[in-house]
């Protein structure tokens, strides 16, 4: 069981930016990673779930970097992201063009991976998402993410249905 998580709009609003030679700031009410004790928590029955990171943050930060800034009991469960520096190598960044639906369908297929749910913003909607995958989604809005009850009650839910 895999979940696929973005961070800004998820774990915390979508406004953290990254000022030159300064370290990551949330331009927002709140702080970095408000809402992982939300994720933590709904996660504690499932041990086998896994995280994959398909976050931007993975890009801009790199891999271990991205871990590290990560609260403990999340990063225990990461075991990989959706984008990796190889992309780089490739000429033009296949990351540039890709929703994050193709990335982690991607991803998916590459491991494959069976039993796995997103939790991303989509940019609060303004990104693609196949119809016929929603029911792997767990959609926030960029400025409540996991604080969201209905959100939560989502994500809990669509848990149980891939546990099995």
């Amino acid at each position: 069981m895999i979940i696929f998580l973005d961070f800004d709009g998820v774990l915390h609003p979508d406004a953290v930016y990254r000022p030159r030679n300064k370290p990551l700031q949330l331009r927002a009410a709140g702080e970095l990673f408000m809402h992982a004790s939300i994720l933590e928590d709904a996660l504690s029955p499932y041990p086998q779930a896994k995280i994959v990171l398909s976050t931007s943050w993975v890009k801009v930060l790199g891999y271990d970097r991205t871990v590290k800034k990560m609260p403990s009991k999340l990063a225990e469960r990461v075991i990989g992201a959706t984008w990796h520096d190889r992309m780089n190598e490739m000429g033009r960044d296949p990351f540039d063009w890709m929703t994050r639906y193709q990335q982690i369908e991607a991803h998916a297929m590459r491991n494959a991976v069976e039993k796995w749910i997103a939790i991303d913003d989509l940019h609060s909607g303004k990104e693609d998402w196949p119809a016929s995958e929603i029911d792997k989604l767990v959609l926030t809005r960029q400025d409540l993410g996991l604080g969201c009850p209905e959100v939560q009650n989502n994500l809990a839910k669509k848990l149980a249905e891939i546990s099995y």
